[in-house]
Formats: structure tokens, sequence, C-alpha cells
């Protein structure tokens, strides 16, 4: 017995030296909702969050957190663990409701099965779903408990996720389709769950959606995220995602002529939205996410347990090589800037096959690491492709095409990190010509002034499956790096012209893994032995000489026979 005391004396002595923890005792009744979308791995912002909520706890009575998707993607970090390290810290935070983004299906769905398995929130989406059967896949919606109020969370993923993701995966061994997304039914599957919400007694309904504001013409009439709200009714607010707009209160009338309040934070924690329902009145706000200056110890610390596992993780073999993978000559010279290499053949060709484009861009200056044959790691792509780039699809006319091919060989043979890899292109090069790129002070293309050196410009007919002429005026699809396309670098500034299809942080090393696993099935073969010619490089040919070939032969014919016709007239007189 006195051993106890003295322990209990003990621990009572212990504990007293550790500072006393006092909670305030929240004051309002008022109901704040957290939420955020498009993370896509920017893994630092969950501890602003989570000390955010922790510190409205000690105000008001009900907290919580929401998630609009597109948040095991983004980063290495995520493409690295697929996913897993992003799932511990959304678990840490502790979350509401989430739904699913396109990009929680980047890993294709068995490993979004796995995922979900380890989240202590299950993901609601009510649009996806095994075709013929009524019921959808996951939870289409759930119902939280606020004091005496309830609110219906109602989940929608994006409806073109089937031809943005990998569409292998949703499909039967006999490769048909046995999963939709309800692209043609959308409007009519989210009244449904709005209506059953209703009947089991939700006082609020909010989507959270991963719809935005992209245009597919693919998807019939539904276009974004205002017409889901005008062709529905009974919803209270959208909370949306997938397009990165930063809306902090719109107010969109539902086809019943009732207000419905939209607001998404952007991406990447640019932002962190805050709802709040208080007596009876809704109003949403965007808060700065660097602005805010707190940070939870719990979260820092798993975070710093990821980044010092995140070494040896990369470690797990993704694909094997029978073929070295070059970017420098034996003299040590690299290729890469000069000229094309089997490695960025593989690349460009991992681009457009992962955006499902006409053509792959791969610039020389982005290859920064050879791979010899044999087992290729994570770790080994990441060297490849280190920067964290992501792929952006984009639609551009044959001239910006040529203009853009015109300014990449505009130093050669003097090396440049723009130098065109290729996948669906194929050019010629007169190097007789010099070039007449003309750039501004800051090294930005102008014009091109004079007589361009490429020429010969094919592009591949995804229908014919031969390469065509290309044409100045007929538009085309182009997957390359945000550098290029959303940032204009190298001063490629003739893409500000693009239209930009797909920028939905795809990286290109996650394309590239993508393309090695799913398109090579894991083997990088002997059709990367050789290089493939998308460039030739010419001396004095100019791109009229078969037309003028022709002319001359024509005119040799009609004067022999002028001449013949003289020699009979003659002879006949």
């Amino acid at each position: 017995m006195k051993k106890i005391i003295l322990v209990v004396l003990s621990l009572i002595l212990i504990l007293g030296t550790f500072p006393t923890v006092t909670f305030a005792e929240a004051t309002s009744d008022d109901i704040i909702i957290l939420y955020e979308n498009d993370v896509h791995c920017a893994v630092e912002g969950y501890s602003k969050l989570s000390a955010m909520k922790k510190e409205l706890q000690q105000t008001y009575a009900y907290v919580g957190v929401v998630s609009c998707g597109d948040y095991i993607q983004g980063s290495s970090l995520g493409a690295i663990s697929r996913g897993e390290y992003i799932i511990e810290l959304m678990n840490l935070v502790g979350y509401d409701a989430v739904t699913l983004g396109n990009h929680e299906f980047d890993f294709h769905l068995d490993r979004l099965e796995e995922l979900i398995g380890m989240m202590n929130t299950k993901p609601v989406c009510c649009n996806f779903q095994k075709i013929g059967e009524d019921a959808s896949y996951f939870n289409p919606y759930k119902i939280v408990s606020y004091g005496d109020v309830d609110i219906a969370y109602i989940g929608i993923t994006t409806p073109s996720t089937i031809a943005s993701s990998s569409p292998a995966q949703f499909k039967d061994e006999n490769g048909n389709y046995q999963y939709s997304f309800n692209p043609s039914t959308l409007y009519e599957v989210v009244q449904k769950n709005i209506d059953a919400a209703e009947a089991e007694g939700a006082d609020y309904i909010i989507a959270i959606s991963h719809i935005g504001y992209a245009e597919d013409e693919t998807y019939g009439d539904l276009e974004d995220v205002e017409d889901l709200i005008k062709n529905t009714d009974g919803l209270d607010v959208v909370l949306d995602a997938h397009s990165h707009s930063v809306i902090e209160k719109m107010e969109i009338i539902d086809r019943e002529g009732n207000e419905v309040l939209l607001s998404s934070t952007g991406t990447k924690f640019e932002n962190i939205g805050k709802l709040t329902i208080s007596d009876g009145e809704i109003t949403t706000e965007l808060i700065k996410t660097e602005d805010y200056q707190g940070t939870d110890p719990i979260v820092d610390a798993k975070l710093n347990e990821i980044n010092g596992e995140y070494a040896t993780l990369g470690e797990r073999q993704v694909a094997f090589s029978q073929v070295d993978l070059v970017t420098h000559d034996a003299e040590g010279n690299r290729l890469v800037r000069t000229s094309e290499t089997n490695l960025g053949d593989l690349c460009a060709d991992a681009v457009r096959y992962v955006m499902n484009a006409d053509i792959g861009y791969m610039n020389g200056g982005g290859l920064r690491a050879a791979i010899p044959n044999g087992n290729i790691t994570f770790n080994d792509l990441l060297s490849i492709l280190p920067f964290n780039n992501t792929v952006v699809l984009a639609e551009v006319s044959g001239q910006i095409l040529k203009d853009m091919m015109e300014m990449a060989v505009m130093s050669w043979p003097a090396e440049d990190g723009s130098f065109p890899h290729l996948s669906g292109i194929t050019f010629s090069v007169n190097t007789v010509i010099p070039s007449s790129v003309v750039v501004n002070e800051l090294e930005e293309f102008v014009e091109v002034s004079g007589e361009y050196r490429v020429y010969d410009i094919e592009i591949f007919d995804k229908e014919t499956e031969k390469y065509e002429p290309l044409s100045l005026s007929k538009t085309y699809t182009l997957a390359a790096s945000n550098y290029f396309l959303l940032e204009y670098g190298s001063g490629m500034t003739m893409l500000k012209d693009a239209k930009i299809i797909q920028n939905e942080g795809v990286l290109d090393v996650e394309a590239l893994e993508r393309y090695i696993v799913e398109a090579l099935d894991g083997t990088i073969g002997e059709e990367y032995a050789e290089v493939k010619a998308n460039i030739t490089f010419t001396e004095g040919v100019i791109e009229d000489t078969p037309h003028i070939v022709v002319w001359i032969i024509l005119a040799a014919v009609i004067l022999s026979s002028l001449i013949v016709l003289i020699i009979v007239i003659k002879k006949r007189r």
C-alpha cells in the first residue's frame, strides 16, 4: 500500500512540473465550416488548417472541416507514397466530410480503395456508379449533426473523370466500361440525393463538388458548376473545386428562384474558406493562408516524420529498362540540348499519352539525368524530372506550333535548354538559313522577320494513323510543361495565344510513370533503343524544292514538244 501511495505522489509531483493546460469554454452556438479544395499536396497548409480549427473551437461550439477533392496528387510527396502521406495528414486535421476529385483516381481505383480504408472520414460521391446498379459506388452524402442542426454534405465528382484519368481502370476484361460518372444524368442524380437528404431531415444541404468552370463539350449540356445549380433546387451552398477558381462569395439562382451560395478557395492552400451559419444566415469568406501564422505542432511533427521517410520510400521499383536512356555522349557533351535522345523520346511520348494530345513536347533542359538499363525506381524517374513541373494540355494553331518550333531550334547547333524532344510531330531544319527570330529585351518572342528554318512540318493524325502536313489555320492539342504553357518559359510568348484545356496538377514524373506502367507494361523495350528521327537537319534544302523540280520538268517537256512540233511543220512544208 505504501508503495502505491509513493507512486501516486511521485506522479503528482512529475505532472505538477508541466505547464497547466486550460481550455476556454466555447461562447457561441454559430456553426463554422472550414473548407479547402485542390490542395494538390501543398502539405504545409494542413498544419495551418488544423491550428485554425483548434483556435476557432475555443470560441465556437461547432467547428467542422470539409474538402472538395484533389488532395492526394500534385507533388512528388504524393506520388512517392501514392497518396498515403496526404491521408495521414488529413486524419490528423479531422474532417467532417470529403469528396473525390478526378485526381483521386490517378493511382487507379484499387489504390483509391486502399486509401479509403486508411481514411478516418470516408468520402461521399453521388455520381460515381457501377453500370447496371442503382446505388452509388460510394455513399452519396452524409449528414453531420452540429448540436440540433443537421447538415447534409453531398459529394459530386468531375463528370469527365473517365476521360481525364486513366480510362482502362474503368473497363472490364473485355474492354467495356463498367463504371460511369453519370455525365448525361448528373442533374437528376444530384437532385435525387438532395431530395433524399431533405426527407432524412437535413436542415441545410451543402454540395462539396469537384466540377468547376472547365467546359467540356464531350459531356453534353453540362458546362460548369453554375449550370448544376441552375438545373437543381434545394441546395443551400455549393463549395466547389476543379477549376482552381477563387470565389469568396457568389449568389446563383436555382431553378426554383432561390439563392444558392457558391464559393471556392483556389488551389494549393492559397486560401482557407470559412463558412458561418448564424441565426439561419449563411456567409462565406476566404482567409489568405500565408497571412495566418498559427501551426499545429502535432501536424508539424508528422510532416518532419514524412520528410525523413521520403527518400527511402522512393526506392520502390516502378519499371525495368532493357536499354540505356541517355542524356550525354561518351565525351560528356549534353546531347539533350542539341539533339534528340531516346530519353527525350520516352518523356515526350509520356506527356502526349497521358494527356491524349496530338503533340508531346519535352525540352532538353528539363531532362536532368540518364538511366542505365536495369531496374528503375521512382527516385530514378524523379532524378530525370526533378522540378515538380506539371503537364498542361493546350489547343494551339498551326502557326503557333510553327513559331514555337522555329524558336526552339533558333540557337542550333549551339546548346539550348528549349531544344525540342517530340512526339506526334516531325519537321526539317534548313541549317543554311540563319535564324530570323526576333526577341525583345527580355528575350521573349516577337516575330519571325525572315525565312523560316523549319519546313515540312507534319502532325500525326490519330484517325488516319498517318503524318499529315501542318495546316497553319488548323488547331492541334499540345501537351507540355507548365513552364512553357503557363509561364511562357524560354521566351515562348507565342503560347500566350494558346487555349488551356487541362491544367490539373499532373506532375511530369507521374505522367512518365503512368506511361511506362500502363502503355509499356512496366518495361522500356527495344522500341527505345534507337532515337526517333522527328527532326531532320539539312543543308541548302528549301521547302519549295519539290515544286521547282516539277516546274523544271514540266517546262522541259513543253519545250521539247514545241521543238518536235516545229520540226514536223517544217517537214510538211
